[in-house]
């Protein structure tokens, strides 16, 4: 019996609903594969928690999770509280703490979901793009000075260190070469960001050469926004930085149909701590309590930590249940359907329990 020790922090919005589909999804898997079992810890940080306490999560919270083998998170934001203390009070210092380098977020058109891009097969659309997920635009580097004034300054300081840097090519090479077309695309804009940026471009030069299987070119990310949309086939493995990536891999799971479907894995490659995974979709407090919420990229979320965890089996098979369900029609609103988050879980669970999933 391999038994796992899961955090789930449903956090914010739509996240309690996703990540509670979630779960009862992965005791279904349990039920299935029967040498597999999870064993879940709630923690109810957030941004209620923050209105009851000032703080997203408590001191000690770090230290708390250590003792899991992953972590599974819904979603950060609220209304009523600034983003950068929601942003920067939970997911960032889990991410930076645990030294979750990398933000993988795989991206495919799923059965029965229909692209916007037109001519497009489902399958000129399958990638994965790496994130570089500790340093870059997102340090936290910088300030404020002479507040209110007119001669007001506020700084952003991107860090680029050849270490950071140095890791995260040589993930993203490794993950290119494990993948069949073995092609992987640099993204930069080392043209106008002639610091930090030409340090990336040399340093992926120079990690090139330890992969001479892996075919790469480099792309500027203004250039590559055209490419992912006229050129979908010709992508494969996708590395960017902390900001670049953030952006890209939005329009990567809108051009696939829906944010909703879009899964991500914040992973330490080293496994010296537990990675966290979260659906991207953010906390979606318009739709929050009616039901509607897609819960697919929180079950393909709960897929990457199956891989992670070692548990191939388990994540195909979930992946397959995922890929009947939609391609039978029974989808959420924001995939052109009909169906209820309840009638999705509902469907996915007994697809597991079929045999010829």
């Amino acid at each position: 019996m391999r038994e796992y020790a899961i955090a789930t922090i449903p956090a914010d919005g739509i996240g309690p609903e996703v990540i509670a589909a979630g779960t009862t999804v992965l005791e279904a898997l349990q039920e299935r594969i029967s040498d597999v079992k999870f064993k879940f810890r709630t923690f109810d940080w957030g941004s209620d928690y923050y209105k009851k306490h000032g703080v997203m999560m408590p001191a000690d919270g770090l230290e708390t999770l250590k003792a899991f083998d992953a972590i599974y998170f819904g979603a950060v934001g609220a209304p009523d509280v600034p983003d950068h203390i929601t942003l920067w009070g939970l997911r960032l210092p889990i991410c930076q703490g645990f030294d979750q380098y990398a933000n993988v977020r795989p991206t495919r058109i799923l059965p029965g979901i229909t692209s916007p891009l037109r001519h497009v097969d489902p399958g000129d659309l399958d990638w994965v793009i790496v994130r570089e997920n500790s340093e870059g635009e997102y340090s936290g580097n910088g300030g404020r000075a002479h507040r209110g004034l007119p001669e007001e300054v506020g700084t952003e300081v991107a860090i680029f260190t050849r270490v950071g840097v140095t890791r995260i090519m040589r993930y993203a090479f490794r993950l290119a070469r494990s993948r069949p077309r073995k092609l992987l695309t640099v993204v930069t804009k080392s043209n106008a960001q002639r610091h930090g940026m030409v340090m990336w471009d040399e340093i992926a030069a120079e990690v090139a050469k330890e992969f001479p299987d892996v075919t790469w070119d480099k792309m500027l990310v203004d250039a590559m926004t055209v490419r992912m949309t006229l050129k979908p086939q010709s992508l494969d493995t996708i590395v960017a930085t902390n900001l670049h990536a953030d952006i890209l891999s939005d329009l990567a799971g809108a051009l696939a149909g829906s944010l909703g479907v879009a899964p991500t894995g914040n992973i330490d490659p080293e496994r010296r701590f537990p990675s966290m995974f979260e659906p991207i979709h953010g906390s979606a407090f318009d739709i929050t309590g009616k039901g509607i919420a897609n819960p697919v990229a929180s079950f393909w979320t709960a897929a990457q930590m199956l891989d992670h965890l070692g548990e191939a089996e388990a994540s195909e098979c979930l992946m397959r249940a995922v890929a009947r369900v939609c391609g039978a029609g029974i989808r959420t609103p924001d995939v052109g359907g009909t169906a209820t988050i309840r009638e999705v879980t509902e469907a996915v669970i007994d697809a597991i329990h079929s045999a010829n999933v």
